[in-house]
């Protein structure tokens, strides 16, 4: 979801007609597809949800803290956590969500810039806290990103990183059964065929491939913790402890973690 400030060409976005379909570019004005991304609850709701993990990581408040948050869109989640922190710094791609962040969006500690997650802008051992969620599977090269959020982390700091697994039911960017899993190819003619699009940018992996991903931090799970205790994280509206799907959620993360449909975790540089 990320790349150069640096304004972009018309050539580089994809679409059914291009030549490059094959090839996964940048994915540029993510927040124009539909409503989630001004979805004023649920994106507080996932500010409130990264607080409350990261107040429990640290064991108290957080005033001192700086972080960057990658994939910042319309600045909702930036404006919660700007409440909480010494600084927020947020970066994006999409141009129009940070136009509308900046202009709805105005504290003296809120930064809101043009920025690549494949090549920050800033400085080695900068930042306390990088907030990473649901933003591997946009990017080009995660991998390549991940090397980006060590680096600007400062020794000790930590990636709250929320990820979904490749393998889940339902592909939520469209809501529809097993596309993430599908090979690609299938996956395209799939979307074009429910008429959800023309081609399946996001890659998803698996627990496995996730792990590998992160294999450079120290990894904190806090996904058992949080459904354990959806209260405590603010995750209730999601997960019910005492509804079918809670339980189910529950089994699992006991007896078949890997199979989960998604993981917050906290990586420690």
């Amino acid at each position: 979801m990320l790349t150069s400030p640096h304004k972009y060409n018309e050539k580089n976005k994809m679409s059914a007609s291009s030549a490059n379909l094959a090839q996964r570019g940048y994915q540029y004005g993510f927040s124009e597809n539909g409503n989630a991304m001004y979805d004023l609850t649920g994106r507080q709701r996932k500010a409130h949800t990264m607080i409350a993990v990261l107040q429990d990581y640290f064991g108290g408040n957080l005033n001192s803290r700086s972080i960057l948050n990658l994939g910042g869109s319309t600045g909702i989640i930036d404006s919660v956590l700007a409440q909480h922190v010494q600084t927020v710094t947020s970066v994006d791609i999409d141009e129009k969500a940070i136009a509308y962040a900046q202009q709805h969006f105005s504290t003296p500690n809120l930064q809101f810039a043009l920025g690549d997650a494949m090549n920050l802008a800033q400085a080695n051992n900068t930042f306390d806290i990088v907030i990473c969620s649901q933003v591997y599977e946009h990017v080009p090269d995660s991998a390549q990103m991940m090397q980006e959020i060590h680096r600007v982390l400062k020794p000790g700091g930590v990636c709250y990183f929320a990820a979904s697994n490749r393998l889940m039911w339902n592909e939520p960017h469209y809501n529809l059964p097993l596309l993430s899993v599908m090979p690609r190819s299938i996956a395209h003619s799939y979307l074009r065929l429910a008429h959800k699009g023309d081609y399946y940018y996001e890659k998803h992996l698996s627990y496995w491939g996730l792990k590998k991903l992160v294999s450079h931090f120290k990894c904190h799970d806090y996904t058992t913790r949080m459904l354990a205790s959806p209260l405590q994280f603010g995750i209730e509206y999601m997960v019910n402890p005492d509804h079918f799907k809670g339980k189910l959620a529950k089994f699992l993360a006991k007896y078949c973690f890997w199979s989960l449909p998604g993981y917050i975790w906290i990586l420690e540089k």
